[in-house]
C-alpha cells in the first residue's frame, strides 16, 4: 500500500489566526471522518473556515486517487498563518479618526491516505490455485 497526498489552501478567512489555530489544533492528525464531526460541533465561528478546508483537502484527495480507502484518510499537515491585513478608521469622539486593522487568516491542510490492495482477478487466482495444486503432488 502506497500513502498519496492531497491539499486544500484557503486564503482571506475573516477570522484572526490565533483564534483560528486554537480550532485548527482540535483537529491536528486526526482522521477526516473524526475531524469533520468535532468541527461540526465546535462553537466557533473559525470552525466552519476550517472544515471547509478539511473537506476541501479530503475532496481533493479522492477525485485525484479514486483508489483511496476513506477510512484510512487523516490529516496529515494543518497550518494557519496570517493573511492580508486591511487598514481602516474608526469615527472617535471630537472628530477624531482611530485606526484598526481587519486581520484574516490563511489555512493550509494536507491530508494522506492509503490506496486500497487491489483484489487478484479470477483468472489469477484460478492460475495460483493450479500451481499450490501441482506443489502438493
Amino acid at each position: 500500500m502506497e500513502t498519496r497526498f492531497a491539499h486544500a489552501y484557503i486564503k482571506g478567512t475573516d477570522s484572526l489566526p490565533r483564534k483560528t489555530s486554537v480550532v485548527a489544533s482540535l483537529v491536528r492528525d486526526r482522521y477526516v471522518s473524526d475531524a469533520v464531526v468535532i468541527l461540526e460541533h465546535t462553537p466557533r465561528r473559525a470552525a466552519r473556515a476550517v472544515l471547509k478546508a478539511v473537506e476541501s483537502a479530503n475532496a481533493n484527495l479522492l477525485n485525484k486517487y479514486p483508489s483511496i480507502d476513506t477510512k484510512t484518510v487523516r490529516i496529515a499537515r494543518i497550518s494557519v498563518t496570517s493573511g492580508t491585513r486591511i487598514r481602516r478608521y474608526v469615527p472617535a469622539s471630537r472628530g477624531r479618526a482611530l485606526p484598526f486593522e481587519r486581520i484574516s487568516s490563511n489555512i493550509f491542510v494536507e491530508v494522506a491516505g492509503e490506496e486500497k490492495e487491489k483484489k487478484p482477478a479470477k483468472e489469477e487466482k484460478k492460475v495460483e490455485k493450479k500451481a499450490a495444486k501441482e506443489e502438493k503432488k
